[in-house]
């Protein structure tokens, strides 16, 4: 569980660096529609989120997640010895 906090805490940095807050219900926005994000700044989130993470998001599974709070449900589902 200490370990989930962390990596939690870490991206939660890597959604404030884009100016993407996860209170409220600005967590369920669209990225690309409510957000107004290119797909090329999507990416580099996504990219920055697996770096500091040190995870690596499935493709198939990324293209489900459009909201910043699916992306966190996805790192939050991947196991532990990933």
């Amino acid at each position: 569980m200490n370990q989930q906090f962390s990596q939690l805490k870490k991206a939660v940095e890597v959604f404030h660096s884009y100016g993407i807050t996860l209170a409220g219900p600005r967590k369920h926005d669209h990225f690309i529609k409510q957000l107004n994000m290119d797909p090329v700044f999507v990416n580099g989130l996504i990219f920055e989120l697996e770096y500091n993470l040190k995870v690596f998001l499935q493709d198939e599974l990324l293209g489900k997640a459009c909201t910043p709070k699916e992306v966190i449900q996805l790192l939050l589902n991947i196991p532990q010895d990933n």
